[in-house]
């Protein structure tokens, strides 16, 4: 039998005041005391900055808002070499969308996941549903507290029955006790005792029982209705105690208010359990059927109470075949007929009252504690480490995965018969913000890359309007290339930035190499020709990295042309200037800070240097793009791209977030670059490593690309993907995706990495 030594659990935790605090507490000792020599500890989440003085258990706390806090947390798991986690899930306690935040944790986790699914809805939200999806995926068993549970997570969340464990909520091991006894003790002497209690909201219903209070006071006069608990922090932050004082007046205006007594208090167990004791009828008078499960519910039954309830699914599943009495939703006279009912007839109540003692005894927690420790052990022995991405994940055996296939869908629905549009809201696209000639010659280096045996090419029809876009683009009075275009297809500037030249050099440069029709290949190099000397002033970096990858390209079929070759050793140089400039022992980079794009300088120098057979080109680039993936790596291993919070800071770690697809695509092909240029298989790793980015390994555990279309979100903010999907992200999963996919038909082989020319274009005129 596999032996439990290290258990970790993660949720709230006393002295916080909520059920799931009460919960995790509970079940924490129970499971301790469950086998010996247990070590248990809790992971505590934390509300709103604040903080708790937490007992010695509580070894790590986590702010729910603060995305590094649950890094962490999975750091110091997995440092502890726990054997198990148990994750207690309820929408509200972790950050992010529906929650979000809580998978970057459990996704780190080298140890298997028994996560408890406290509310389980049967109309999720489409976030809340993704979320406890990917939660599910991620852990080994899932345990629910009531039949219902496990039917609406196998109907509507598609989990299958067999990693569904159904076990009770946890009840105190508690004598059977005579209201009688208790009453004195508490002032209420030879009073019969209705209670109700637990954190006040408005969905608890109390106001239906204080409707129901006359009607009971016909048959009892004497009857009080206890109201114990505190009210919910999180609605006395919105509103004070707005209810309470509802509460009270709606008692004054019945007249009952001498019958109904508020205490304000969030009890310990000692005193919660001498007031349910004391009790002769418990009611749960909830008012949403959704409520899954309820502690105070549970503990009244295990206590051996008569139970009036409304027939929410854990009372409904609870309290069946006369274990308890079930009313309508909202009925105050309801209540008061069956609460009046138990209280004038001791021997029925009586009789209920051993009937839930003797059915509850299973679920105590000495009981329940025992049946976690079982799933913990065979969640242990048949755990195997959760996988999110298809590829890579740093496993030398995972790299000859096959790559996702390739789909232009959503690439096709970006554009018209002018080009491809910059931005899409959701995935439609936003015509307001028009064109420019970035995304439009980003697409034309996917058309040439998707020349290639083993792709689908463009259409002809798509790619010539790419091209045309260009040409339309080139202004001759300036020597420059307009960027902006408005869906009127008016030009919104003169000149665009030397960045957006540089690339579009770029995207000739690939067209007069690879491009299927010769009339096209010989159109790219005279404009490629005819552009080429504004590049001379540039002073972007990236602007000289473009213009070098275009040189790369154009100069592979047209190895003759003088102005071409010079122009390339001077911005290779000015790279290589720059470097010696800025560089330190910690600083191994061309700038002081990192901003977008950034490993297309090093991929720049290092194709320069493997074509002209420069070593200090190629040297350096190594250099730097080692440098930057060790930047571009999270704590927990997954590829991080630069945040754009952090562009404009100087010589300081990335910030992480927002990230966007541009960055894993640049560092794709430089680090395909450095297999090329020293043949270390690590550098392929590295580039499949990145490109798992897009389909889940990253700081959310979020997938970006719709794997059906080839749709790509816009980024990762701190909480949520960005719905988003416009051109430029799309063409940068497209981009990666082909390099990923040719690296893989090649095998280890890499002398034929980079595109081929096509027949014929090694004679292109230079005129």
């Amino acid at each position: 039998m596999t032996q439990l030594k290290h258990v970790a659990f993660i949720g709230n935790s006393l002295p916080r005041r909520c059920g799931i605090a009460t919960f995790t507490t509970d079940l924490h000792k129970a499971v301790r005391s469950s086998g010996s020599q247990i070590d248990a500890c809790i992971v505590a989440m934390n509300d709103d900055r604040r903080s708790y003085d937490y007992p010695a258990e509580v070894r790590f706390n986590i702010r729910d808002d603060v995305l590094e806090d649950y890094t962490q947390a999975a750091d110091f798991l997995n440092a502890q070499k726990y054997d198990v986690v148990s994750l207690q899930h309820e929408f509200g306690i972790f950050g992010g969308d529906a929650g979000a935040h809580v998978l970057a944790l459990i996704a780190r986790l080298e140890m298997p996941v028994v996560t408890t699914c406290h509310t389980v809805l049967s109309h999720p939200t489409p976030a809340q549903y993704n979320v406890l999806r990917k939660i599910v995926e991620l852990s080994s068993i899932v345990v629910v507290m009531a039949e219902k549970a496990r039917e609406l997570l196998h109907a509507v969340y598609g989990v299958p029955v067999e990693k569904i464990e159904v076990i009770p909520h946890g009840i105190p091991d508690f004598p059977f006790v005579d209201p009688y006894l208790v009453k004195g003790k508490l002032g209420f002497t030879a009073k019969p005792v209705i209670l109700t209690c637990g954190l006040l909201s408005p969905n608890k219903g109390i106001e239906v029982v204080i409707d129901a209070m006359p009607l009971i006071l016909r048959s009892r006069p004497d009857a009080v209705y206890v109201v114990l608990g505190a009210t919910h922090p999180n609605l006395v932050r919105q509103e004070g105690e707005v209810y309470r004082e509802s509460l009270v007046t709606r008692a004054r205006a019945l007249g009952v208010q001498d019958n109904v007594v508020f205490l304000d208090q969030f009890v310990d167990q000692a005193t919660l359990l001498d007031f349910i004791s004391m009790s002769d009828v418990y009611v749960t008078p909830y008012l949403n059927e959704a409520q899954m499960t309820s502690g105070t519910l549970a503990y009244s039954f295990g206590l051996g109470k008569a139970v009036v309830s409304t027939p929410y699914w854990h009372a409904r599943e609870l309290l069946a075949d006369g274990r308890g009495i079930l009313v309508p939703f909202h009925d105050a006279v309801a209540i008061g007929a069956e609460v009046s009912g138990l209280l004038t007839d001791a021997p029925r109540r009586q009789a209920m009252r051993v009937r839930a003692y003797s059915d509850s005894r299973s679920m105590t927690w000495k009981r329940t504690g025992e049946r976690y420790h079982g799933v913990f052990v065979r969640a242990r022995r048949t755990h195997r480490l959760n996988v999110i991405a298809n590829l890579d994940k740093r496993v030398p055996a995972r790299s000859n995965a096959a790559p996702p296939e390739m789909q232009t869908g959503h690439l096709l629905a970006m554009c018209d018969d002018t080009g491809l549009f910059q931005h899409a809201i959701h995935s439609i696209p936003d015509r307001s913000h028009g064109y420019c000639i970035d995304d439009n010659a980003r697409a034309l280096l996917l058309a040439c890359a998707l020349n290639t045996a083993g792709e689908e090419p463009l259409s002809d029809v798509l790619t010539a309007r790419l091209a045309a876009f260009l040409q339309h683009a080139w202004n001759p009075a300036t020597r420059r290339f307009r960027n902006f275009m408005s869906f009127s297809r008016a030009w919104l500037e003169e000149s665009g930035s030397e960045d957006s030249h540089g690339r579009t050099l770029w995207a000739l440069g690939e067209c007069a190499r690879g491009d299927i029709s010769p009339s096209r290949r010989l159109w790219a190099a005279s404009l490629f020709r005819e552009a080429l000397p504004s590049a001379q002033e540039f002073c972007s970096p990236r602007a000289w990295a473009f213009s070098l990858l275009g040189l790369h390209a154009y100069c592979s079929v047209v190895p003759d042309h003088e102005f071409a070759s010079r122009l390339r050793l001077s911005l290779a140089d000015r790279l290589i200037a720059i470097l010696a400039s800025v560089e330190t022992e910690n600083w191994i980079w061309f700038e002081e800070g990192l901003a977008y794009d950034n490993a297309r300088l090093s991929q720049a120098l290092l194709l320069t240097g493997i074509a002209t057979d420069t070593p200090a080109y190629t040297k350096s680039g190594l250099r730097t793009l080692r440098w930057l993936v060790g930047q571009q790596t999270g704590k927990a291993g997954v590829f991080r791209p630069v945040g754009t919070q952090g562009f404009g800071d100087k010589r300081t770690a990335p910030r992480m977030f927002d990230q966007q697809p541009l960055e894993a695509t640049a560092t794709i092909s430089a680090c395909l670059a450095a297999w090329q240029a020293d043949g270390d298989p690590k550098w392929k790793t590295e580039a499949l490593h990145a490109f798992s980015w897009f389909l889940g390994h990253n700081d959310l555990s979020l997938p970006l690309v719709d794997l059906e279309t080839g749709s790509c979100h816009d980024g990762l903010h701190p909480d949520r993907v960005n719905e988003n999907r416009g051109g430029e992200s799309v063409v940068s999963y497209l981009l990666s995706l082909a390099e990923v996919r040719l690296a893989h038909r090649l095998g280890d082989s890499r002398a034929k990495l980079s595109p081929r020319a096509m027949p014929g274009l090694a004679k292109i005129d230079q005129e």
